[in-house]
Order: structure tokens, then sequence, then C-alpha cells
């Protein structure tokens, strides 16, 4: 037997410890030939129109890789700990340090020259479907007919023979070392009961609670200039609450002898945590990575449903028109409309405003007011709460959320004709689509306001988004009606397809990306998992001479199981949680269905991996049972 077939034997006996390794890694060169096949693709790379696409695509490959790079590295780690024995067996049979190096590489680089194969041979054999999915996603109206991608065979193949070379390299720099040496040829024995800090301990619920406060109670964009530092408490927190705070309450219940001894709750408390102290840099790497993983995918959906939804909520118009004072083709253009509506067959209410300005004395600056009866009567037609003013007294309504009004109550505006208005009401309201902070005044109020600097006409067609012929009016109209300074055209359905077609390469990108991390998030869980299979076997079958049966040791692994693989995802699905309700508040728009559909399908997910590698990993211990 040669060197390269013992090689080649040690890794299918470690099949079981591979398998994850090798699926995520043939998983993630499969994601990376997939954003190549689609940013190479001629209709994607060739047109001007879809080079946003293309970028985003290319760009988040080399994102991709990055990743790769620091998961495939810790991988590695993982195999040389579990294997750890094996190598001193190994190097106690004569086998020298540049050997075991040698060996370590060629079983990297085989592991890693298949899964570049695999990811490149199952990219080809799903690229239809790949390049159908994505066109729709994409928004592209061209075909993505199927190409050979000799290019991005080729980038990929290359990129990722450079990653596993370099990785095997550096794994074999490391085994010089006398401390790795002296590691590997140690026994598997335990470094002594970890201690837990109490003002540590402590810090992990302030750090945390404090992060959840201002998270949740930052309104708009508030939320943004705490970002960092919310961000930096709950890494922090995190990391403490894995080292710190859960050996500290593991400790607290192993003093509980009426806890601790209940059935096979010693079992299963003795060593926990030992284990979390192995496990506790794991479960805070999947904890993040999965928090990452939530919020990217949660925020990009919630992102698709305020810019699709969200938009039709805060303007039900199909379309709506704003004429400028200067605007010589008011008429025409309206008229325009109205026949480009008729031949489309859509249904349409109008309804119609004046808008005047008036100058404030001192500063000069343009302020906008609405006589109350005009407003209300868009307010009804797009079904919103009209305003009710006391006698002497404003309104001032905003668009969107930035809610500048709130600034202006209750603070009087003098104008240049010695008029003065002071808004008791702030209002958040759709009901004039784009325009924000002006004044609504009673009719009586506005009569003694005297003539305005300037007058706009505000024209609104209400209907259900979504009528068939819509879009199409609204691509007609735009192009007869360019942008100009004197009028402002707004087609919803036309403006939302264009909207969607912006945004379709992050959502791509992201939900890839995001799939990404949570399939490597587990994967480090499986891999941390199977390096305590051999201890589990020997604890086991020591035990189960004096009278384990098998049903409780079903129980002691399964609750072992269980707290490894969702002690960390359940603080990453709280992190999620907490930071899409602060977009919803960002945005003052929920998105708790979005959240829990999100959240829900990864947690559904986590749930089947968790059965999968429960009832193997329980095979596999009770098979070494007398």
């Amino acid at each position: 037997m040669t060197f390269r077939q013992f090689a080649f034997r040690n890794v299918t006996r470690n099949k079981r410890l591979y398998a994850a390794y090798f699926l995520s890694s043939l998983f993630t060169v499969m994601v990376f030939f997939t954003f190549a096949v689609f940013a190479y693709h001629p209709v994607i790379g060739g047109k001007d129109m879809h080079r946003s696409a293309a970028t985003a695509l290319s760009a988040s490959k080399w994102v991709i890789y990055v990743f790769s790079f620091f998961f495939v590295l810790y991988s590695m780690s993982v195999f040389l700990q579990s294997r750890k024995r094996e190598f001193g067996l190994l190097m106690m049979q004569g086998m020298s340090t540049v050997q075991l190096r040698k060996m370590i590489f060629l079983e990297n680089m085989m592991i890693g020259f298949m899964s570049i194969l695999g990811g490149i041979g199952l990219g080809l054999v799903f690229a239809k479907g790949i390049l159908l999915a994505g066109e729709n996603v994409l928004r592209i109206e061209e075909e993505l007919s199927f190409y050979f991608p000799l290019r991005a065979i080729g980038l990929t193949l290359l990129v990722f023979l450079v990653l596993f070379v370099l990785i095997s390299l550096f794994i074999s720099s490391v085994l010089r070392s006398r401390k790795l040496i002296t590691l590997i040829k140690a026994d598997r024995q335990s470094k002594g009961e970890p201690k837990a800090s109490f003002l540590l301990s402590v810090l992990v619920v302030v750090l945390l609670g404090v992060s959840y406060f201002l998270a949740l109670k930052a309104q708009g964009t508030a939320a943004l200039a705490l970002l960092l530092p919310i961000i930096g408490m709950v890494s922090l927190g995190t990391y403490l609450l894995f080292t710190q705070f859960s050996v500290f309450v593991l400790r607290l219940l192993k003093r509980r002898e009426s806890f601790f001894w209940k059935k096979t709750n010693m079992l299963l408390f003795s060593d926990l945590t030992f284990r979390m102290k192995d496990n506790a840099r794991t479960f805070f790497l999947v904890a993040i990575i999965s928090t990452v993983s939530f919020c990217a995918i949660g925020a990009l959906y919630g992102f698709k449903t305020i810019i699709t939804e969200g938009v039709a909520e805060k303007n039900p118009y199909l379309f709506t028109y704003l004429a400028m004072d200067q605007d010589k083709a008011e008429q025409s253009h309206v008229q325009d409309i109205e026949r480009t509506l008729e031949k489309h067959g859509l249904n349409t209410r109008q309804g119609t405003l004046r808008l005047d300005n008036f100058s404030t004395a001192g500063t000069g600056e343009k302020l906008k007011v609405v006589r109350e009866s005009d407003y209300n009567t868009l307010a009804a037609l797009m079904g919103v709460d009209e305003v009710q003013l006391k006698a002497d007294k404003a309104a001032v309504v905003d668009f969107g959320v930035s809610r500048e009004g709130e600034r202006m109550l209750n603070l009087p505006v003098h104008l240049v004709n010695g008029a003065v208005l002071e808004a008791d009401q702030a209002i958040l309201s759709p009901a004039i689509h784009g325009v924000s902070s002006y004044f609504v005044v009673d009719d009586d109020s506005y009569a003694k306001l005297g003539t305005p600097d300037n007058t706009y006409h505000y024209y609104a067609w209400h209907g259900a988004a979504g009528q068939s012929g819509a879009e199409q009016a609204g691509a007609e109209l735009i192009n007869h009606l360019p942008y100009s300074e004197q009028y402002e055209f707004y087609p919803l359905d036309y403006r939302n397809v264009q909207l969607e077609k912006g945004f379709a390469p992050a959502m791509f990108v992201g939900l890839f990306i995001g799939i990404v991390f949570f399939v490597s998030a587990g994967s480090f869980l499986y891999f941390r998992l199977y390096s305590d299979l051999d201890e589990d076997k020997q604890k086991f079958k020591s035990i189960s001479k004096i009278g384990l049966s098998d049903k409780e040791l079903t129980r002691i692994l399964n609750r072992q199981i269980m707290l490894l693989f969702f002690a960390p995802i359940v603080v990453a699905l709280i992190h999620g949680a907490v930071a899409l309700t602060t977009l919803s508040n960002m945005f003052h728009y929920s998105l708790f269905k979005e959240s829990l559909l999100v959240l829900g399908v990864f947690t559904l997910i986590q749930f089947l991996y968790f059965f999968i590698v429960r009832f193997f990993y329980i095979k596999q211990v009770k098979s070494a049972l007398p």
C-alpha cells in the first residue's frame, strides 16, 4: 500500500466525520459557481441595464470565498482535535512529523478536490433550473438560456484549488510546533472544571438587556445611530453568555441536590460544564453566524415587503400628478392620463386639491398650506382618517417616516402677509403622496390667508393596485410625461415593478449568502458533536455495565444533543427577532408576519437537521455498548 493509498483510506475510514465537511464545502463551491454562472452570463454581463445585478453577483461570490477560507480552517482544526489519539498512535509506530504533515495535506486536498468537482458538477446539472429561477427572481425580461460556463468553471476550479492548498499548507506548518505535537500525543482529559465570574455573569444580563431595550425603543433614524454600539454590546454579551453565564447557571443547578440527583440529571449535568468550556467558542460562533443569516434574509425580505406592499399602502393611488404654477400643459397632461386609463380599462376614482405656497416672515421659507375640506376629500378617497381641527389651530402633516412635523408643533409660524399659523397636531399621512411638512387649516382661516405666492394642483387617481394594464399604462405615460421641474408624475404599479427589479439582485444574493452561513453554522455543530463521539462511547459503555437502561441512555443523549443544537440557535433567534423588530420600528411598518416566516423556516430546518443527526449519533453510541 502506497502512502497516497494510506491517506485515501484514512479519508474513507473517517467518512462519518468528513461527511459534513465535504457536503458543506461542496455546497459552498456550488453557490460560488452559481454566482459565477450568473455574473458571466451573456445576457446579464452584456447589457448596461443588468450591470448592477452582475456586479452584485460577482461581489457576492468573493464574500462566499472569504467565508469559505475561515470555514475550512475551522473545520480542519476540529479534525485535528478529534483525531489526536490516532495521530499519537501513528507517531508511536514510527511516523515522522514530515509524514504526518504530508498525510494531512493529502487528505485535505482529496476532500477539497472532490468537493470542487462535486460542486461544479451539481451546478452544471441544475444550471438550467437555477437560471430559470434566477430569471424570475431577478425580474429579467430576457430569457437566461443555458450556456456552457467555461469561464465560471475555470475560475471556480482555480480559486478553490488555491484555497485548499493554502489551508493544507497552513495546517502543515502548524503541525511543526512542539505544542501541537504534544497535544496530538496527549490523552483526552478534562482541563478542570471551568470557573465562572459572578460579575461577568451579571454583565451579560446588563449588556443584552440594555442592547435589547435600546434596539426596541429606537425609532426612525435613531436606530441607525445606535447600530454599531448595539452590535458591539450584543457580541460581547453573547460571548460572555456562553463562557461565563451558562457555566454560572450550571454550577448553581448542580448545587441543588433535589434537581441534580433526580433520575438521570447527574449523568447529564456532571460533565456539562466541561462541555460548555470546550464548546463555548463554537456556540458563540454559531450564534453570531446564525444571527447574521437570520437578519440578512429577514431584513431583505422585510425591505421587499416595505418597498412593494408598504409603498402601496402609503400610496394607494394608481397615478398622481402634481402641477407647478409654471406648468402650461397641465390640462393636456391630465387629459392624456384620463385617455390612457380608459384605453387600458382601469377602474379609478379621481380626487383633486390645491396646494398653496406662502412665504414665512424673516427667512422667506416656502410653507405649503392645504384647506381642510380639500384634505378630507382625499383622505376619504383613500380611506385614511380625516383631520378635525380646533378653532384657529392647524395640523402639520408628514409623508414618510421623517416626522419632521413634530418639531413644528405649538410653534407659531408668521407669514409675510401677517397671518399666523400654529399647529397642535402632527399627523403621519399618505393623503398627499410625496409631500411632507405641509399645514392643513380650516376653511375659514384659509380664507383669511390672502393670496398665495404660487399654487400647485394635485391630482390623484385611486384604484386597486395590480390591476391588469396598470403597469403598461404607467410605462406609456412615463415615456410621454418624463421628469420635469414643472410637474411630477408617479405611476404606482410601474414604479413598484422597477423597484422590485432594482432590489431583486440584493434579495437573490442575500438569500444565498444567508443559506450558506446557516448551513455552515449547522456544520460547526456537527463537527463539535462528532468530535466527542469516541469519548461518549467509552463513557456510556462503562455506565451501561452498572445498569443504565436503553431508555435512559436515549433520554440523556437526546437532551445532550438538543442542548448542543439549540442553545446557540435559540440565542440567535432572540437576537434576530429583536433586530427585525427594530427594523419595523425604523420604518414604522409592521414586519411581524415576515419575521415570523423567516425565523419559523430556519427553526423548522434546524429541527429536521437535529432529528437526522440525533438518529445517527445515538445509533453510533449504542453500537459500542456490550
